[in-house]
């Protein structure tokens, strides 16, 4: 039983990363936490839904269209509501996501309603593969291969490429990094739609496991979150070590204690690293001397 609940866990643990990552991305590049991230993921996953279901087009075209929106997505936002804000402190910005987040739960609630949809996919939930005493599905198989492939692309981005490193940079000092010549506008506005692209693609990784509605990210973006705190928030692998551990530690929670509290151990998480290590497991916590 032990070995089924870690194999459950990480499966939904590498969605939780892929969010974690998401946000981790924007904070690490303008310490703004994106608590609309999961909903710009719910509302691109719908559109993916509306491509495969209403428009009836294969699903690597929906896909593709569907990253493609996911981009725009981000840089409209930063453009239209955090680019034109005049000289908002952290906080404020922060507001403007959480404001951001009703807007955007409330025009996918307007345009497909609260009833729960399946999201086509073209791996069934059926057919199951058993390796010694674990059994898992070929749907959780591919989950979790995307999400791993998908996290190790990002590592391989920030530490080879020359915009990954302009991104480092734009976080270090946007001061510096304008004089080195790095044009930190179109960092940040890349940043957000990198973000928005990992956000969609676990939103569509869950909706191919579970139903698809207006709060199916509001959860997942909860327990990312705490992810992301337990691993540190300007940690890249930190998150996502983080957010598999808050997929393996709630999973193991449900089974061997109680399935009605098993959300709430994010929410512990929180609580507990935030009192005892701040700045998380994986990152250090550094002090402004003035």
């Amino acid at each position: 039983m032990l070995s089924q609940l870690i194999v459950g866990g990480l499966a939904i643990g590498s969605c939780y990363a892929l969010i974690s990552l998401a946000m981790v991305i924007i904070y690490k590049t303008s310490e703004v936490l994106n608590f609309s991230q999961g909903e710009m993921a719910m509302l691109a996953t719908f559109v993916s839904f509306y491509l495969l279901a209403d428009k009836g087009l294969p699903f690597w075209l929906a896909a593709i269209l569907t990253l493609a929106f996911a981009l725009l997505l981000g840089v409209v936002v930063e453009i239209v509501f955090l680019r034109t804000a005049k000289n908002p402190n952290v906080l404020g910005l922060i507001v403007i996501t959480l404001g951001l987040e009703m807007i955007l739960y409330g025009v996918a609630g307007w345009r497909w309603g609260p009833d729960q949809q399946a999201m086509p996919f073209p791996i069934g939930n059926t057919e199951i593969y058993t390796v010694g005493s674990v059994t898992f599905s070929r749907i959780s198989l591919w989950v979790f291969s995307l999400a791993l492939g998908l996290m190790a692309a990002l590592g391989l981005f920030f530490k080879y490429t020359r915009l990954g490193v302009a991104m480092k940079a734009t976080q270090q000092n946007h001061l510096a990094a304008r004089i080195m010549g790095i044009r930190t506008k179109r960092i940040l506005s890349f940043t957000w739609a990198l973000s928005s692209l990992v956000g969609t693609v676990a939103g569509m990784l869950i909706a191919s496991s579970y139903p698809l509605d207006v709060n199916m990210m509001m959860d997942p973006m909860m327990k990312a979150f705490a992810g992301g705190v337990l691993g540190g928030m300007v940690s890249l692998p930190g998150a996502a070590v983080g957010a598999l551990s808050i997929g393996v530690i709630e999973n193991l929670f449900g089974g061997y204690v109680s399935l009605e509290f098993k959300s709430v151990v994010a929410f512990a998480i929180i609580v507990l690293v935030l009192c005892v290590r701040p700045s998380g497991l994986f990152a250090r916590h550094y002090v402004k001397k003035v």
